[in-house]
């Protein structure tokens, strides 16, 4: 008797181990979370064995996010899965994040998705570095000194000017129309940036395949780094794509790639490889020795962040431009003024303070990318009297920050008479592109509709885009 209930409490115990072998992962990962969770961390909301915070975040997550720092302060801590998050939501904590501990917290936390880590080529992207090395110094002084210097800046004057009145051109043509801002927007500030980095145009209005092509790119690309990834929270999963978010982000570079491979095969043909007295970006890269995956990699991160944010942030403006048509008649009238009537130059807008101060207060209400870079602490530190520990990802809620009623009277209005028109502009396409749309075209909403009556929702992405798009008819200015 003794025998066979031995017997069977063995066959039963043989039985069960594969199903003690599946659980063997999730039982370490619970114990590492209990382990790692510490006094010192920031306050924040209970976090579940497991899963921590997740289920507590939604679709909203820079909403979400502001939420967390009314109940447990402007610096908060979250658990998402075995990632640890802290969030500063306060001015204060922004400054200690992005300042005092600027060199600790320098490095990024590298979504799975990037195509930088599917290719090998994290050492060739400036947004998303996993440690500030020397190679990232020299790439982000090379992008400062080629692009984003005063001297650069000025230098691709005439060619912002060209670009724009093309667009007012199209634009006319579309008189009595209805037109979506975000797609004009996108064409604007990609074939700006296009030029600077390669000397061409990337798409017109005219090829809508092209358009539609590049446009899709954009938005995978975007999307899939903006989707909450169960391979970025439980690194044990990253080999299994189990949303399917790294072949999107795959299939979307190999696209891109083909784009760019004609383009650099006839400059590297030409050029040979060597700088000469007059050349763009791409000749730079050539001649410093990319490879056509790198320079995919970085023209491909600079062209998204550049063109989304700016077509993103100048739908935003006009929306909320057209609800304050106070605001709208301020503008006009200092056009009117300050400017030719029959053309609009990159130098005027120094002669412009109140429309730089709309695109701030824009630019407060609606940051196109709520919260910055994800940052990526090399080593713990002490951030208002908390412990960040080592690999924990840090973020800054700039959406947060600019509607913080401890800093803002009336925070959720639009007041462009709160910006100090006086800061200088360190981008001029944004204000271009606005001041062309005002100053040469009127603007109507379909149907007739009440200004006040525009939607203002927003979805949450990389960068907050306005849904539904904003669609108005333009009508020419004499």
């Amino acid at each position: 008797m003794i025998k066979s209930l031995a017997q069977t409490a063995l066959i039963e115990g043989a039985s069960l181990l594969p199903s003690i072998l599946l659980l063997l992962p999730l039982i370490f990962l619970i114990l590492k979370h209990l382990k790692a969770k510490s006094p010192s961390l920031p306050p924040g909301p209970y976090p579940w064995p497991l899963i921590g915070n997740i289920h507590q975040i939604g679709k909203q997550r820079h909403i979400a996010m502001a939420d967390f720092a009314r109940s447990y302060g402007p610096l908060f801590s979250l658990r998402l899965g075995t990632q640890t998050l802290v969030v500063g939501s306060s001015a204060a904590a922004a400054r200690e994040i992005l300042n005092s501990y600027d060199r600790i917290l320098c490095a990024r936390c590298v979504p799975r998705v990037i195509p930088c880590t599917i290719t090998g080529s994290n050492r060739s992207t400036v947004a998303w570095s996993l440690e500030c090395d020397d190679r990232w110094k020299y790439l982000l002084t090379m992008c400062r000194t080629q692009l984003f210097s005063g001297k650069a800046i000025e230098s691709q004057a005439c060619l912002r000017e060209k670009k724009l009145m093309e667009v007012v051109m199209f634009l006319s043509t579309m008189e009595g129309k209805v037109v979506k801002l975000k797609d004009v927007g996108f064409v604007a500030a990609l074939n700006i940036i296009s030029n600077a980095l390669l000397s061409k145009d990337h798409v017109t209005f005219e090829d809508e395949k092209a358009l539609a092509m590049m446009g899709e790119i954009f938005k995978t690309t975007l999307e899939v780094m903006s989707t909450p990834n169960l391979s970025d929270y439980y690194p044990i999963l990253g080999g299994l794509d189990l949303q399917r978010l790294k072949k999107r982000s795959v299939i979307s570079y190999v696209k891109f790639c083909s784009i760019l491979k004609p383009i650099i095969k006839e400059r590297r043909e030409r050029k040979g490889g060597h700088a000469t007295s007059q050349q763009d970006f791409l000749d730079t890269l050539i001649s410093d020795g990319f490879t056509d995956d790198q320079i995919n990699i970085l023209l491909l991160e600079l062209l998204v962040a550049g063109t989304d944010s700016s077509s993103v942030t100048v739908e935003w403006a006009m929306a909320e431009l057209i609800r304050s048509p106070e605001s709208l008649k301020k503008i006009r009238e200092e056009l009117t003024t300050e400017i030719n009537q029959n053309m609009l130059k990159d130098s005027d807008l120094r002669k412009l303070p109140y429309l730089q101060a709309c695109l701030k207060e824009t630019l407060r209400l609606h940051p196109p990318g709520p919260f910055l870079l994800p940052h990526l602490a090399v080593e713990s530190c002490k951030v208002m009297n908390y412990t960040i520990p080592k690999d924990a990802q840090v973020l800054v809620n700039a959406w947060a920050i600019g509607r913080d009623p401890m800093s803002w009277e009336d925070p959720l209005v639009f007041k462009p008479e709160r910006i100090c028109p006086g800061l200088p502009m360190a981008v001029k396409l944004i204000p271009l592109v606005l001041a062309s749309w005002i100053h040469f075209f009127d603007w109507s909403l379909p149907n007739g509709g009440d200004p006040k009556d525009i939607d203002m929702s927003e979805k949450y992405g990389t960068n907050i885009r306005k849904e539904p798009p904003l669609l108005l008819i333009p009508k020419g200015r004499k």
